[in-house]
């Protein structure tokens, strides 16, 4: 009993989000209200045939990411069940911020979402029995990124110069992370020059796409190699920015940024992170070609941890 002037408030609250919304703002309310973990709801969800991770619970009401999936849908239906909302409540505030939601969602990583994908990449990379570097030295990675007409992040290509540092190096191992609200099953991995695709794993979450780019040869230490690969994506919403991850010191890195859109970003800046879940630094305005619509960046050496480039819409 001493606690039920506390729901009656949060009931309160409840009833006026599920109003106006926005999705995130409600979904949060209704599981404080219920005074639900997000382990039971998950649990809930299991019972009603729907399998959702607790991490895309976290995301969705955080606003980080938005249900757009059939299998998503099916969840917010049962949500509603789960934590006794009237019905179409929930989905019906997704529809009526449909229209704008693009604009608001959430366009960079949280911290701690970079961190736990640092954490599924390591898982990841062994369940492909793979050590991180593969057994290669990266000398030059020239990283070019398509960003579409619809502001989002089309595609991504990789031309790489490698050298082997032990006998018997055969493959490559890829890094994609879409942007926030991507669907990995959707992106697609193509291999342009001197490799073939192996195999691929990807996990929902996080955005994260990882895949073999297989050799047809294998090196011996102190071998060269140049492959070509890139990555479908198109799957999300406006992209604010592309990042690339270093787990150790190496070679050179250039990354170009290409915007498909006549209508360009305001402002374009560089960033740096010591690791993913550090804050960011040595932030620097980057010139944008009007001309050739492309921004970019070149690390003569690269240190361990996370490069950028980010861009401001009007």
């Amino acid at each position: 009993m001493p606690h039920a002037p506390e729901r009656v408030e949060t009931a309160a609250d409840l009833d006026t989000v599920l109003r106006g919304g926005p999705f995130h703002v409600a979904l949060r309310a209704a599981i404080a209200a219920r005074g639900l973990p997000l382990q039971r709801v998950q649990h809930h969800l299991s019972r009603h045939g729907v399998r959702v991770g607790v991490t895309s619970l976290s995301y969705w009401q955080q606003g980080a990411r938005r249900p757009q999936r059939p299998e998503s849908l099916r969840a917010v239906r049962a949500l509603e069940e789960i934590l006794q909302l009237p019905d179409e409540s929930l989905i019906r505030l997704l529809a009526e911020n449909d229209g704008h939601a693009t604009a608001h969602r959430a366009a960079t990583r949280s911290y701690r979402s970079l961190a736990e994908a640092s954490d599924v990449l390591d898982g990841l990379l062994a369940e492909l029995e793979t050590a991180p570097d593969c057994g290669l030295d990266v000398l030059c990675h020239h990283e070019r990124v398509r960003i579409g007409d619809r502001r989002e992040l089309a595609e991504q290509e990789s031309h790489l110069i490698v050298r082997a540092h032990r006998d018997g190096v055969d493959r490559h191992v890829a890094v994609h992370q879409g942007d926030p609200g991507c669907a990995p099953e959707h992106m697609r991995v193509h291999a342009l020059e001197n490799c073939r695709t192996g195999r691929v794993r990807r996990h929902e979450d996080t955005g994260l796409l990882v895949a073999e780019l297989l050799f047809d040869t294998r090196l011996r230490a102190g071998d060269t190699f140049l492959f070509r690969y890139g990555v479908t994506d198109g799957t999300a919403g406006t992209s604010r920015e592309y990042a690339r991850r270093f787990g150790t010191a190496g070679g050179q890195y250039a990354l170009q940024v290409r915007f498909d859109t006549d209508v360009l970003p305001v402002h374009c800046h560089r960033f740096t992170q010591h690791s993913p879940a550090a804050p960011r630094s040595a932030r620097r305005v980057l010139p944008l070609s009007a001309r050739h619509r492309s921004v970019h960046l070149v690390e003569p050496r690269v240190r361990s941890g996370v490069v950028g480039i980010g861009w401001d819409w009007e």
